[in-house]
């Protein structure tokens, strides 16, 4: 889950099928109640009808957070995110990066790294069509070394410079939870 509608589905389908979500956040549902196996088979069949995923094995839960916390972190809208990722995980997620990166490319068939920086650059994205921010302050919120590393990662990615890609107003955006390579 990834935005505000995906949670109100989520609650909605929870209070459908009788059950209460204590809380419900990005990826995860807490409940009042222990759930059956086939309340809980019923409710992963009424998840995917709707287009999520209900994730049962640790290493799953385990990706799936380390999605989360980095499209949390990158797509807020605070202030500029000066972070350094792979600490970040460690500190969130309690285990050690090298094992998150190793079970993350195995299953995922792409880095973390490869993976941050798609979501920067679809954060990019969406500050250009915006046009509230020059690109230097993009690059400085976004927490790039230079203007110019991140023009050489947006063009090595998309193929087109962010001036470019702001002149056109090409709407190539992905939905945060589609973007693995």
């Amino acid at each position: 889950m990834v935005c505000n509608r995906c949670i109100e589905a989520v609650t909605g389908l929870f209070r459908e099928t009788g059950h209460k979500a204590k809380t419900v956040r990005l990826g995860e549902v807490e409940v009042d109640s222990d759930l059956s196996s086939d309340e809980l088979a019923n409710i992963g069949e009424m998840l995917r009808d709707r287009g999520f995923d209900l994730l049962e094995d640790k290493n799953s839960r385990i990706i799936e957070r380390v999605k989360n916390l980095l499209i949390d972190i990158i797509h807020r809208d605070s202030g500029p995110v000066k972070i350094n990722y792979s600490v970040y995980l460690e500190e969130q997620i309690g285990r050690d990066y090298s094992f998150l990166s190793s079970l993350f490319s195995s299953v995922e068939g792409i880095t973390i790294e490869k993976y941050t920086i798609l979501q920067r650059l679809e954060k990019v994205k969406e500050l250009l069509i915006y046009d509230e921010l020059s690109l230097s302050q993009i690059a400085d919120k976004l927490n790039y070394s230079s203007v110019q590393h991140l023009s050489n990662q947006f063009k090595k990615t998309t193929g087109m410079s962010p001036t470019a890609f702001k002149k056109q107003r090409l709407n190539l955006r992905k939905p945060l939870d589609g973007i693995i390579g």
